[in-house]
């Protein structure tokens, strides 16, 4: 029987934890989730992730692992430690890197969801081939993965990239990081909610959404009413991808991508933020580059994306 070589990519979030199987093509052989419980330390989540593991990997004949990605909420791909995590109550500084390793005996990476997904857009999705590009991660708030010479930009301290945390207006909305008007604020799928609230204070034009409560709000109900052609649920996507369109120009100026790969939630919106965010980053361009830099949904297949990311993390790692 041939051996397949496969990687165990591992997504752990503040409720599940997923995993998967992944052999070299991006394949997802087999994959399960057991739950975080993220109120206890790693220590007890790492023993339960390996013993499912093991129970997953024997329905899968001839297949040998030869690595463990992780991606894991404040990861840091450096140091192989996650430091105030949220939804973890986890120590300060957790040595993740090392209790994996130690449970599989693998070489084992880490690093943080948005890093994890720009290295499997360009093994799996719709970077394969480029050397330079952005991945933003669109969700609860704004995560980036930057790609210059076909490597991560990870920085000194691994912690470089946070395209979330540049300021879009100083003194604005607070933030969860502690600061007030960082970009996650205002382009996420909770910025994307606070914004369409502010529009609803703020005029008198008729809206179907003015009767929904502000904690029963999603970006899908603004989004359903956006289709429908409610005007102030237009409005708050236009100024998301305009304030969207002018940081990603900013991004642009900075690493001179081939192209920016929109991957979550709110990227799902499509036409409704792609296009116009497309236009906005344009406008707002050095010129040089104007005209050049691609704006894309992701390419990877959305329901196994985060596990494709984080085997991509243990492949990617194997073949340097």
């Amino acid at each position: 029987m041939e051996t397949r070589d496969l990687a165990l990519g591992i997504d752990i979030g503040g409720t599940t934890t997923s995993f998967g199987y992944v052999d070299r093509e991006g394949r997802v052989l087999a994959e399960a989730t057991i739950a975080t419980e993220g109120s206890r330390p790693a220590q007890t989540l790492v023993p339960r992730l390996q013993a499912r593991a093991r129970e997953v990997l024997q329905g899968l004949d001839g297949a040998r692992v030869v690595g463990v990605g992780v991606c894991a909420p404040n990861a840091n791909q450096n140091t192989g430690t996650v430091e105030h995590a949220v939804n973890l109550a986890w120590d300060p500084v957790t040595d993740l890197r090392g209790l994996v390793r130690a449970a599989f005996d693998l070489p084992t990476e880490v690093s943080n969801d948005a890093n994890a997904a720009a290295l499997g857009e360009m093994l799996f999705g719709g970077a394969k081939g480029m050397k330079h590009f952005i991945v933003i991660t669109l969700g609860t708030g704004l995560g980036s993965g930057l790609v210059a010479n076909g490597r991560l930009l990870l920085g000194a301290d691994g912690l470089a990239g946070e395209l979330g945390h540049v300021l879009v207006q100083p003194g604005g909305r607070q933030c969860g990081c502690g600061r007030r008007g960082c970009l996650e604020t205002y382009v996420s799928a909770t910025g994307l909610c606070r914004t369409l609230f502010e529009l609803l204070a703020d005029s008198r034009e008729p809206s179907a959404l003015r009767a929904v409560p502000y904690r029963d709000l999603t970006a899908k109900m603004i989004y359903v009413a956006a289709c429908a052609g409610d005007p102030v649920a237009r409005e708050a996507f236009d100024r998301t991808a305009r304030t969207l369109g002018q940081k990603l120009a900013d991004a642009v100026a900075h690493t001179g991508p081939e192209a920016i790969f929109l991957f979550g939630g709110l990227a799902a919106a499509g036409d409704l933020l792609l296009g116009p965010a497309q236009a906005y980053m344009d406008e707002f361009m050095f010129p040089a580059y104007r005209g050049h830099v691609r704006l894309l949904p992701s390419g990877m297949e959305s329901g196994s994306a985060a596990i494709l990311g984080a085997a991509a993390l243990a492949w990617n790692a194997l073949a340097s």
